[in-house]
């Protein structure tokens, strides 16, 4: 399945460059290009060049709140009888992780990403957890490089029709949805929590691990190459400990 809804195909032309590519196919022209090159700078990148400042960790974590916010506000309107937890499950349906870097796949950020030899040796071009943060990135950089406005209008063309993409992805198992979906009703909307114990390896090989609580309760704990990941796998854990 194609992630974006535009007809037109990868761009072939050799003076394109990926960067260029990559705006045509957003319908978004950067007026600040700096942005848009620090959302796609591997944060492996500093070790190699002292002179890049910043890689694209603080741009993704503002292009994760601004994601969920254009995604709420759409669900708000589209299902409006909905209850949180529903919306909530939807929401976390439309940003899966392994969503998102189908997404930025599509998009060609695979192509655009700026790493180190080190991490481009290790297959870092194509490793799931760093499409998935340079697509929040990139969406914080157009909130920073043109307002919530732009943002929001990136990612509605981006996800096009969302009752018909949730149609397709709800299937997708999303253990974070149905552990929220099962524990709001007992306890309310912000009973269950996700923290970080502990981050091992280099850039290039980070995992963390996370536990979920609910409540001060820890339920579960997991593992992963990015810490969706591991919450997710915790998540996952603390459904199988609950229907045991």
């Amino acid at each position: 399945m194609r992630f974006w809804p535009f007809s037109s195909s990868k761009p072939t032309d050799p003076a394109t460059t990926p960067l260029d590519a990559l705006q045509a196919r957003l319908e978004y022209r950067f007026r600040d290009p700096s942005l848009l090159e620090r959302a796609m700078t591997h944060s492996s990148v500093l070790q190699e060049k002292p002179e890049v400042e910043e890689s694209n960790q603080r741009m993704e974590f503002l292009g994760d709140a601004v994601l969920q916010l254009a995604l709420s506000e759409s669900l708000f309107a589209l299902f409006p009888k909905e209850r949180e937890g529903p919306l909530s499950r939807r929401r976390a349906a439309l940003a899966n992780g392994t969503y998102l870097a189908g997404m930025a796949r599509e998009l060609g950020i695979d192509e655009c990403l700026r790493l180190a030899a080190s991490e481009e040796s290790t297959g870092g071009r194509t490793r799931a957890s760093s499409l998935e943060d340079a697509f929040e990135a990139l969406i914080g950089a157009i909130f920073l490089d043109g307002g919530f406005g732009a943002a929001r209008d990136v990612v509605f063309r981006l996800y096009g029709d969302l009752a018909a993409r949730l149609a397709v992805v709800e299937h997708v198992e999303n253990p974070k949805g149905r552990l929220q979906e099962l524990v709001q009703p007992q306890f309310g909307n912000n009973a269950v929590r996700y923290e970080v114990l502990q981050v091992h390896g280099e850039d290039h090989a980070r995992q963390y691990e996370v536990a979920v609580f609910i409540k001060d309760r820890q339920v579960g704990t997991g593992v992963g190459s990015s810490k969706k990941a591991a919450e997710e796998a915790a998540a996952r854990q603390a459904l199988a400990t609950m229907s045991a």
